[in-house]
């Protein structure tokens, strides 16, 4: 049995005022954006709330899907590696960045100056997308569908040598005997209506054409910041799950699975013909208490 925990969008901060010449670019949306409200939106004090509660479960690996930034700030960067820190070793948390990780150029080499043993694969390799890492009877399939954007869009891309390359790379570790359980994280919603309109993965047709050929077991995925299920079909008709979960640092909004802070916590458990999984889903009650919201079997 192995015990894989999903946070992501934890949006850290606070920011610090940028200079006049940081904000001649979409910087400057983003910063009225956030004064205007974003920042009430994410709590510092819920985010320190749910990974102390997250931890308290001892997961035996860490998920984080992106968005540890906010507007992609230089002082951001150093804000990020100490959150991915209070996560856990680089060894023991697995990182993905997210749009506003890439908010404009430049931002994302940045924050993986600073993040990126969170991404080192099994080769030692870091800050290169698709990259695996294997944890117990788990595959970690790490894709990037951070890409800068002009103001008021928040579109990705994995773009075709990533999807190439992570084709090859689910399709060798399925031809392994026994098979690992394979999962996938990525920022943005990877199928199809996923997302609205300037906030989608622009090749997700693509990426769901490749899980059709290769097959995963898991796809984990944030952005939304909202939980939620939906299934692509893998080589011979098999459903996919493909999973959401809410903003790590989200304030309490009435329907706390929907709008407020939550993570996930996965159990993998090999069976005859392949793996059970099981979802917890965990978040903050408007009370400002964590408590579990479903408990699901995706598959096995």
């Amino acid at each position: 049995m192995f015990r894989l925990a999903h946070l992501t969008d934890p949006h850290v901060g606070p920011i610090s005022r940028p200079r006049l010449r940081q904000l001649l670019s979409k910087r400057a949306t983003g910063w009225v954006n956030w004064n205007r409200g974003r920042r009430l939106g994410h709590d510092m004090d819920v985010l320190a709330a749910l990974v102390s509660d997250m931890q308290g479960l001892a997961p035996d690996h860490v998920a984080c899907t992106g968005d540890l930034c906010n507007i992609g700030l230089p002082s951001e960067w150093e804000t990020a590696r100490l959150f991915m820190e209070l996560l856990g070793d680089p060894g023991q948390v697995s990182f993905v960045p997210g749009n506003h990780d890439a908010y404009v150029r430049g931002s994302l080499d940045g924050l993986l100056q600073a993040v990126g043993a969170w991404t080192r694969d099994d080769a030692g390799a870091s800050k290169a997308f698709p990259y695996l890492r294997r944890r117990g009877p788990v595959a970690l399939v790490g894709l990037s569908s951070a890409i800068p954007t002009a103001p008021f869009v928040a579109t990705g891309r994995l773009g075709r040598r990533q999807l190439a390359a992570a084709e090859r790379m689910l399709a060798g570790l399925a031809a392994e005997s026994p098979a690992p359980c394979r999962v996938v994280m990525i920022h943005h919603p990877p199928h199809v209506g996923g997302a609205k309109p300037g906030r989608q993965l622009t090749d997700a047709a693509a990426f769901e054409a490749m899980i059709g050929r290769a097959g995963a077991d898991l796809v984990l995925h944030g952005h939304n910041h909202v939980g939620s299920i939906a299934f692509l079909m893998g080589p011979r008709g098999r459903r996919i799950p493909v999973v959401g979960a809410p903003s790590a640092s989200a304030a309490a909004h009435g329907r706390a699975f929907k709008h407020g802070a939550g993570y996930h916590l996965y159990t993998v458990s090999p069976t005859d013909s392949g793996y059970r999984i099981e979802a917890l889903m965990r978040g903050l009650t408007p009370d400002g208490t964590m408590a579990d919201f479903a408990t699901l079997t995706l598959s096995g």
